[in-house]
């Protein structure tokens, strides 16, 4: 099943980069960020207001990628593909498969791996991070989620809780590049019901949970040692929706979940890849079943760009 996931993924990411592959595209190396593992170009766990792929103005660009992320109990594998058109827009596609470990046998779904797919959207609406960089301006972006999780054992549970296998998130990204510095600082405001990511359904309704949108921030920092090296840091805080309804579900803090961070190291060895490895601590994640450990673990990603 893991082979076919990659296989499928890798033919799907290439065959719509090789598309653009012809383009004669030129940004400044890491200036474009990397993929995430929701497929928008930014940090590995936010967007940023960057477009994808190597594209500048008048140009068409795209970048595949490939992610794996371990930690304590879990694994996600993350494979997509993004489209830039003209440093303006950009479109993206992730396909994500989480293995549970521990917690799919503890909740009686043994062997359990949540899929997730992801289509995305986003805008430039002012700035741009390069050619402002000696100024206070910051480059914006706008963009949109769509998240589907597919069909597992577990979707009994989340109808108890209220959660919905389908959600949406929207938000606006402000990145601003200090190239003198080799510093660049990103924030972004999520509009999101999604519950860890959306990989545990969206939003709860059990127990009066709130079953609202909630706007959540994020940061991601980033110091360019070199023209191919960077270094940096992201916060990426989370909606605890699941808290109250599994509560009332009798789980007391069992669903109870934190905020996700990384440190990162990104390495551009040529104009058309990157690597990015990381250190993550994801906190909880359905504690109740884990003994209450924080996620703490590694990520590795590999990007193609054009």
């Amino acid at each position: 099943m893991a082979h076919s996931f990659w296989k499928t993924a890798l033919i799907v990411g290439v065959a719509i980069a090789c598309t653009v592959a012809e383009a004669d595209t030129g940004k400044l190396l890491l200036t474009g960020g990397v993929s995430t593992i929701e497929g928008a170009a930014g940090g590995g766990l936010s967007p940023w207001a960057v477009i994808g792929s190597n594209a500048t103005d008048g140009e068409t660009g795209a970048a595949v990628h490939v992610t794996r992320a371990s930690t304590k109990d879990y694994g996600l594998n993350s494979a997509g593909a993004v489209i830039g058109f003209n440093n303006q827009y950009e479109l993206s596609i992730a396909r994500q498969a989480f293995n549970t470990g521990i917690t799919g046998p503890q909740l009686s779904v043994p062997n359990l791996v949540l899929k997730q797919t992801i289509l995305g959207v986003k805008a430039r609406v002012a700035g741009d991070a390069v050619l402002d960089s000696d100024t206070w301006k910051p480059q914006i972006a706008v963009g949109a989620q769509f998240k589907s999780l597919d069909s597992t054992g577990l979707d009994a549970t989340l109808t108890t809780l209220g959660a919905k296998r389908t959600g949406v998130d929207v938000y606006v990204s402000a990145t601003k590049l200090f190239l003198a510095q080799g510093v660049l600082v990103n924030g972004t405001l999520r509009a999101t019901k999604a519950n860890q990511n959306g990989l545990l359904g969206f939003g709860a309704s059990l127990g009066g949970a709130n079953d609202k949108y909630r706007v959540m921030p994020e940061l991601s920092v980033a110091y360019l040692l070199s023209s191919r090296i960077a270094i940096g840091a992201e916060y990426r805080a989370m909606p605890n929706n699941l808290q109250v309804a599994g509560q009332a579900a009798g789980l007391g803090q069992g669903l109870q979940g934190d905020a996700w961070r990384d440190f990162f190291i990104a390495w551009a060895p040529s104009k058309n890849i990157s690597i990015t490895a990381a250190y993550l601590n994801l906190g909880r994640i359905v504690p109740g079943t884990t003994v209450g450990r924080a996620q703490t673990g590694t990520y590795l990603s590999a990007q193609i760009a054009f």
